[in-house]
This record gives structure tokens, C-alpha cells and sequence, in this order.
């Protein structure tokens, strides 16, 4: 898939994984509450399987996302972040601009993701709380990072 870039002044979100810098993403995730200690195998091959963003500024990274989706029907938004010396500037507003206008991610019929602190960010897109909770169900490993780590 050809690689997309959009530019707002000094800042370029891309979606060229050659550009990403994999050691400050896997870095920010292991330390975050939603992929705490994800083995970098384990962060490599989600990177392989997803749409990527990154946002720099320069060449520096100092954001990104990714997109788990089957490019027809369904999209799952993750791992969203803006380094912290980045923050309250609209970079994930911009990101996410980015992210919803992407060509390959037009017509779908449902995103999801899952938030603790992000709601306000997201509801600007057009996320909103489940519709239906009753019917989404989930399998949910919180210590599989831990038993990785041990085994």
C-alpha cells in the first residue's frame, strides 16, 4: 500500500512505516497503562500487521497511532499517543484528522477503540459510548506481557 502524508506547518503525519522510530514507540507503550510491557516482539509484529501513523516534527517522531482494520467493513483504533513535551498543541487532533480522512479508511462501517482519559479527543471524530454494550463481549489477557516476560 503506497504510504500517505499530510503537513500542517513544521508537522507531517505519515503513514511510511520506513520513518517510524520503533524504539520510541515501543519505548512510550511499555511504559503506558494500556500495552504496559509489551515485549518488543510482540509490538514489532502488531506494527507489521497495522496501518501506521506517525507525526514528526522535522524527522523527529514524536507521535503515533495504528489502525487494525480489514479496509472494508471494520477499523480498531490503538496505541494513540503525543510525546509529552508535544501535548496541548492540537497534534492529536491533527493525527486524528489524519487518521479518519485516510483514503483506505473511507466507508467502514464501525471503529472502535478503548479509552481511560481520551474521551473528549475522540468524541470530536464522532466516537461515542457503545450504542449497544450488551452486545459487544471481550477476551481480555491483562497478564499476558507479564507471562511473556517470566516464560
Amino acid at each position: 500500500m503506497k504510504s500517505v502524508e499530510y503537513s500542517r506547518g513544521e508537522f507531517t503525519v505519515s503513514t511510511d512505516r520506513s520513518r517510524l522510530d520503533l524504539k520510541l514507540v515501543h519505548d512510550f507503550l511499555r511504559a503506558s497503562y494500556w500495552a504496559k510491557d509489551i515485549p518488543r516482539d510482540v509490538f514489532v509484529k502488531s506494527v507489521e500487521n497495522s496501518l501506521c501513523f506517525g507525526i514528526y516534527e522535522g524527522p523527529g517522531q514524536i507521535g503515533f497511532a495504528r489502525v487494525i482494520t480489514d479496509y472494508a467493513t471494520f477499523a480498531y483504533l490503538a496505541d494513540v499517543f503525543i510525546i509529552e513535551s508535544h501535548r496541548r498543541r492540537g497534534l492529536a487532533n491533527f493525527l486524528m484528522e489524519c487518521i479518519v480522512q485516510h483514503p483506505q479508511l473511507q466507508g467502514l462501517r464501525r471503529w472502535t477503540l478503548a479509552t481511560r482519559d481520551a474521551h473528549q479527543l475522540y468524541a470530536k471524530f464522532g466516537f461515542k459510548p457503545l450504542g449497544r454494550p450488551d452486545r459487544f463481549m471481550e477476551l481480555h489477557n491483562a497478564e499476558v506481557y507479564k507471562k511473556a516476560a517470566i516464560g
